[in-house]
């Protein structure tokens, strides 16, 4: 039996173990949250090797990173800025099964201090929590595509500087417009490895309904389909709650990019036992930076948004979402090609 298959109402007795995965895993939540202890707080970053293909595409709103070794690369240099960092697993929503192979959808909140010289600057001494959501592609004990979005506009934010600011920084550091790192868009992004789109639970269609309702401009579904308490956590390290919070973030984002084309591209719904129904969505926006909102005068700017969002449905509604965007890689787009 699969887990989008499962009465939330029952207690289940049976053998979770994965054909192909290591048996010291129990399940996929448990692989996953697993695996990232071992990399990053227990040091064993060697494990990348057996845990990561060789020739991985893990999709960044930032940009595009292919293989394992570029992954290793990066998690030290990542460690050697923030060696306290700390990578808390809150949920894991997946979808799946051995044969046609699971992905997982992995919220963090990472704490961490700045105590070394690196992609953040010089090192401050500041103490930064943000969150972080990663979508993993696994068989056989590998994870062999990744899509994972960091919320840089928290850090930067923690750091005392605006994400528009610390993008065109960035752009500068990296040699200027015709030289800098360009953020992932569709004509970047390879083929994936991993295929499918997740499954047809009721509470992933629930969610990507109300997604769908808001981008096509109907905002009174914030209203009919959200806990009028909803707590939200949204970029930038914001935490609000309520209906007005929900309508003036999800406007403030589509009205930056009216005429933009909304996907999803990926959806899980779950029921779990002892667990409220959870979702997530893997979408994006991708157009033109044509309308007033939350990144400012419209710049005529080609944009491709990357987002990923959780929600936790309760007995009034949608009562709890964790969206993630990447702010600084949607203003550096709009920053190169305005």
């Amino acid at each position: 039996m699969k887990a989008d298959e499962l009465d939330p109402m029952t207690t289940y007795a049976y053998d979770p173990r994965m054909q192909g995965f290591d048996p010291k895993f129990n399940d996929l939540p448990d692989y996953i949250l697993g695996i990232t202890k071992e990399i990053w707080e227990d040091r064993r970053i060697h494990t990348l090797h057996d845990y990561y293909a060789p020739d991985i595409h893990v999709r960044a709103p930032a940009g595009l990173t292919t293989g394992n070794q570029h992954v290793i690369g990066a998690t030290m240099a990542t460690l050697a800025e923030f060696p306290d960092r700390q990578l808390l697993g809150e949920d894991v929503i997946w979808s799946g099964d051995e044969q046609s192979g699971f992905l997982s959808s992995h919220r963090l909140l990472s704490t961490a201090t700045h105590l070394g010289d690196g992609a953040y600057g010089a090192a401050s001494g500041t103490k930064f929590t943000y969150r972080i959501i990663a979508d993993c592609a696994a068989r056989d004990n590998v994870i062999y595509d990744e899509w994972i979005i960091r919320d840089q506009g928290a850090i930067v934010r923690q750091l005392g500087i605006d994400p528009k600011r610390f993008a065109a920084d960035q752009i500068q550091r990296e040699g200027g417009p015709e030289a800098a790192n360009q953020p992932l868009t569709p004509a970047t992004d390879p083929p994936a490895v991993y295929t499918g789109t997740g499954n047809d639970n009721s509470v992933g269609v629930r969610y990507e309904e109300i997604l769908g309702g808001i981008m096509s401009a109907d905002l009174a579904t914030v209203q009919r389909d959200y806990d009028r308490a909803v707590h939200l956590e949204l970029p930038g390290g914001v935490t609000s709650h309520g209906w007005a919070a929900a309508d003036q973030f999800w406007m403030g984002l589509r009205s930056s990019f009216p005429s933009a084309t909304f996907t999803v591209h990926h959806r899980i719904g779950l029921d779990e036992a002892g667990m409220p129904p959870r979702a997530a969505l893997r979408w994006s926006l991708h157009g033109t930076h044509d309308g007033w909102g939350a990144f400012g005068e419209p710049s005529g700017a080609e944009v491709y948004v990357m987002g990923i969002s959780h929600a936790e449905f309760g007995t009034w509604g949608l009562r709890r979402e964790f969206v993630l965007i990447d702010e600084t890689a949607i203003w550096k787009q709009i920053l190169l090609n305005g």
